[in-house]
């Protein structure tokens, strides 16, 4: 077999100068306390040592998996804005009730994120992904439903019951990685996870522009739309037939020491609300929920509304606008893979973060000046840089919180950066979109400009205190000082001579 298998030892407790805090227990229980497993304890010295790790193959399977279905559901959440203009005709509303049919999913996160953390910690990962597969497939059905001119409030039922999916979908990327991945990979897996997001994005700024043409007879402007609708219900069945059958919820051993102790706490111990209130505690995490906020909203903003920004510079390029979204998406798929790699060579976590977050800044203010010159390779050029760093940044936002948060549920930290993400996603698709109706687009670029450059300077105040870094250092530590401390007992056993024989009595 090429499952990897490693039987870290030691049992000594470490202590240090916090052996109060949540953290400082945890290491305790790394270095050598955790509860072992009845079926396959090691021992030393007569005394109980650190439950076995693997790595099974089974983890890219699971993390492709969910990958997927998150690429078909995020795939619905552009595929109305990016033909604005052609839902507008065929439903016969405005463009601000098309922004919405995007805004919907941002505005169900916001209350339904904390309950649904709450059974991701009470019922695990294949619970969740199967409500998030189910609810999926049945909005995609109803949409088929509703390709009519009079069946608008159809369609935003499909569309509704789709970004109740996205609740079960948006916070697991990194709850996947730590249970099932190593230490050294957790980053890597964590943008794979959110590589599917995005490539679904991608595909639905792609996707629809060439299925749905700009055409004036409403017959066949319904037969265009209905295939879009029934190629995504197809996906969407077979994703749901593919997780009832194969996702699992964890592997039998735990990938790490860290998942070993937080298997180890009984359930009667954990409290959900009492999680809550201490990261509201945590000051860093507090100014990460904010940056990320203001980062991942600007970019749901220029998503929502890149094709009324295209369409105004540029009239009848529908196409191209999606080709532009393809670009911002693509580039960030590339940011987000080299950044997850980068992390989990380097650690540096608030250097990269700090480092990307600027260069989001600089993106967004290279991408507002050249959006009118008409000439639309330069936006190309531009958008994808702009996405390279705007879009690499989702990943990073991930981890930097779950090492701020360990050893709290990444469940609910990463919960809490996109309800946080879904709050200023609604404020800056409204705001901007009314600064543009009003005073043109660069106004409405430059006012995203400014909270980027806010987020980047609060981004630099936050203190990298990496916590799961910490525990892993401090327990592997802890390990090699017993180990080292049992070599020398042996030697100095061994090499002790042999006792002088007694004299005999005079």
């Amino acid at each position: 077999m090429s499952e990897k298998e490693a039987f870290p030892l030691g049992d000594a407790t470490i202590h240090g100068d916090q052996s109060k805090t949540d953290l400082e227990n945890h290491v305790k229980l790394e270095a050598g306390d955790a509860a072992p497993r009845a079926d396959n304890p090691i021992q030393l010295d007569g005394r109980e040592a650190l439950q076995p790790t693997r790595l099974y193959k089974r983890r890219w399977m699971i993390v492709l998996l969910f990958s997927s279905y998150s690429l078909c559901n995020s795939f619905q959440w552009i595929q109305y804005g990016i033909i604005n203009n052609i839902f507008m005709k065929f439903y016969n509303v405005d463009a601000f009730t098309i922004d919405w049919m995007s805004m919907i999913y941002m505005l169900t996160y916001i209350p339904f994120i904390f309950p649904v953390t709450w059974l991701l910690d009470k019922k695990g990962l294949r619970v969740i992904a199967l409500v998030a597969t189910a609810l999926n497939c049945a909005g995609t059905w109803i949409k088929v439903a509703s390709v009519k001119p009079n069946l608008f409030p159809v369609t935003f039922l499909g569309q509704l019951s789709c970004s109740f999916a996205q609740v079960f979908i948006l916070g697991m990327p990194s709850r996947i990685a730590s249970v099932w991945f190593g230490s050294e990979e957790v980053s890597t897996a964590c943008s794979i996870g959110v590589f599917g997001n995005q490539l679904g994005i991608a595909i639905g700024f792609l996707v629809p522009p060439i299925l749905v043409p700009n055409v004036d007879d409403m017959d066949e402007l319904a037969h265009h739309i209905s295939i879009m609708f029934y190629i995504t219900a197809g996906v969407a069945t077979l994703l749901f037939i593919l997780v009832v059958c194969v996702f699992q919820e964890r592997p039998e051993l735990p990938p790490t020491q860290a998942q070993a102790t937080a298997r180890s706490i009984p359930p009667e111990d954990y409290s959900y609300t009492a999680s809550i209130l201490r990261l509201l505690r945590n000051r860093p995490f507090n100014l990460l929920i904010i940056t990320y906020g203001l980062n991942v909203g600007c970019f749901y903003a220029v998503g929502t509304l890149l094709n009324r920004m295209i369409i105004q510079h540029y009239p009848g390029q529908e196409v191209n606008a999606g080709r532009i979204g393809l670009t911002i998406v693509i580039a960030g798929m590339v940011g987000s893979l080299i950044c997850g790699i980068w992390l989990d060579k380097t650690k540096t976590y608030k250097q990269t973060t700090l480092a990307v977050y600027f260069m989001s800044l600089v993106g967004m203010i290279v991408y507002a000046a050249t959006l009118n010159l008409e000439n639309i390779w330069v936006v190309f050029i531009t958008a994808g840089a702009l996405g390279f760093f705007m879009t690499g940044y989702l990943p990073l936002g991930f981890e930097f919180a779950v090492e701020l948060t360990y050893p709290e549920s990444e469940g609910t930290s990463s919960g809490l950066l996109n309800c946080s993400a879904q709050v200023f996603g609604i404020i800056f698709t409204i705001c901007q979109g009314k600064i543009m109706d009003s005073f043109g687009t660069l106004a409405g670029n430059i006012f995203l400009c400014v909270f980027l450059l806010i987020g980047t300077i609060m981004t630099g105040f936050i203190k990298s205190d990496l916590r799961r870094q910490k525990a892993n250092l401090m327990a592997k530590a802890a390990a090699e000082e017993r180990m080292s401390g049992q070599d020398y007992g042996a030697t100095a056993l061994i090499s002790q001579p042999g006792s002088p024989p007694s004299k005999p009595d005079q």
